[in-house]
């Protein structure tokens, strides 16, 4: 026997709620703390009653037992109906199921029980996991930025591909195909034509696939009757971001003294506060179970806090930086947009490229130009060099045209040498893409008179 010491980086909770609560908007993120107030006695909303008096004490502690009886965790290990697993059956006539993704798979997750470091695993790959069900992000990018081993992960992901609805976890279009072929057992050539084969049949180019997989013709045809029947995106029939109705602002922009500053539009107080009745009542009760349970309580209560605090911070963080790169943005307008990646935020603030994007992600920016996603101010370069982003160089060739010459209107290749002098430089051929796109004839076509 040969005693070896090793260090390992597992995921806490604390991180886990942490990813979670960063991508949720400030709609989703009320919502996920009121629902959580319903099962966790020491979470207290600021419009909570007022806390129930001494003379209450036996009541309450039955009202704790009863909690605890009914705690949300042994919802897990009922059984699943048919249709509870057939989430096609229970798409309603808004669109999406009335639970999410998460729920969905957390729900299964916990009903096969997995060790725990696995388990948390797994629930760090479902909240990464996209609203279609993908899981766009490379799972190296995953396992450095959670700091835990890649062999580690990708077992986790094999757990998570066994869950319903089939397809979900997968990288890309043809992966998420053949997990739903497999599910269902099918052994034909459909599985070989999406792993191999899947843009010649989209193409129609059945010849040429069953030349290269010795089969007729109508065997490719059934395979594409397969195909069709799966569901390439398993994940759109839950509860969507999109459906919620309207939006509020998570950040407000403000010019003061003049400089830009930038503020949460919520303040700094806490989505909630840890009850102070239940922590006394916590360090007073003799009752085991119920100092159990308040104790478990506590630790949720006080992570998820944590987390709620962790995301602001990131998120205030994250618009900080975005104000200061586009700051003429803010004075000019949208003309003024620069190029900026979420790579360069992500380095200035010693970030990793996935949680800015989970940061931004539907998060909204008040300012005196109006209300934009935070997303939005991240735009790919117009052209090549240091020139403007792609809306910006859209605004540019409006006004270019708007003053141009209309006896003498400027050709694209014209335009083109003019943009480039304005500092952004782009090519004919982006000019003419720019220009139909907006709906704009070419200089034959808005040539006065002609």
């Amino acid at each position: 026997m040969e005693l070896q010491q090793t260090q390992t980086q597992k995921l806490s909770q604390r991180q886990l709620y942490s990813v979670e609560l960063l991508r949720l908007s400030t709609l989703e993120l009320e919502a996920y703390v009121r629902e959580l107030a319903q099962e966790n006695p020491l979470v207290e909303l600021e419009d909570a009653a007022v806390p129930p008096q001494a003379e209450d004490r036996g009541e309450l502690l039955g009202r704790l037992r009863w909690l605890e009886d009914n705690d949300r965790q042994n919802w897990f290990y009922q059984q699943f109906t048919d249709e509870e697993l057939d989430p096609l059956a229970r798409i309603g006539t808004s669109g999406g199921l009335e639970e999410t993704l998460v729920s969905f798979l957390s729900r299964q997750l916990d009903r096969r029980r997995p060790e725990e470091e696995t388990a948390r695993l797994v629930r760090y790959l479902i909240y990464s996991l996209d609203d279609d069900g993908y899981l766009r992000t490379p799972l190296e990018e995953l396992a450095s930025h959670g700091g835990v081993p890649l062999p580690r992960l990708e077992e986790a992901l094999a757990l998570l591909k066994t869950l319903e609805p089939a397809g979900v976890g997968a990288a890309e279009l043809w992966e998420c195909l053949a997990l739903q072929l497999e599910r269902i057992g099918e052994t034909g050539p459909a599985l070989a034509i999406v792993r191999d084969h899947l843009e010649a049949l989209a193409k129609r180019h059945d010849r040429a696939i069953a030349a290269k997989l010795n089969i007729t013709t109508a065997q490719v045809e059934q395979a594409r009757r397969t195909i069709r029947e799966l569901d390439p995106r398993p994940g759109s029939v839950f509860q969507r971001t999109e459906q919620v109705c309207y939006t509020q602002p998570d950040l407000v922009v403000e010019e003061r003294e003049g400089g830009l500053t930038v503020r949460s539009a919520r303040g700094e107080r806490p989505p909630f506060q840890v009850s102070r009745y239940y922590q006394k009542l916590l360090e007073q009760t003799e009752d085991k179970e119920v100092r159990e349970y308040l104790l478990e309580k506590l630790r949720q209560a006080e992570n998820v806090l944590w987390a709620a605090e962790q995301r602001g911070s990131t998120l205030l963080r994250c618009a900080q930086v975005v104000v200061e790169r586009q700051g003429e943005f803010f004075r000019s307008g949208p003309e003024a947009l620069r190029p900026l990646r979420m790579g360069e935020v992500a380095q200035e603030l010693g970030l990793h490229d996935s949680t800015v994007s989970r940061a931004v992600r539907e998060k909204y920016l008040q300012c005196p130009q109006g209300l934009y996603p935070l997303s939005w101010f991240f735009s790919r370069n117009a052209g090549v060099g240091e020139g403007l982003s792609g809306t910006a160089a859209r605004k540019l060739l409006l006004r270019l045209i708007d003053g141009e010459d209309k006896g003498k209107p400027l050709s694209d290749q014209q335009l083109s040498e003019e943009m480039a002098r304005e500092g952004c430089p782009i090519s004919r051929r982006t000019v003419t893409k720019y220009r139909e796109e907006l709906g704009i004839p070419s200089a034959s076509g808005r040539k006065k008179g002609g």
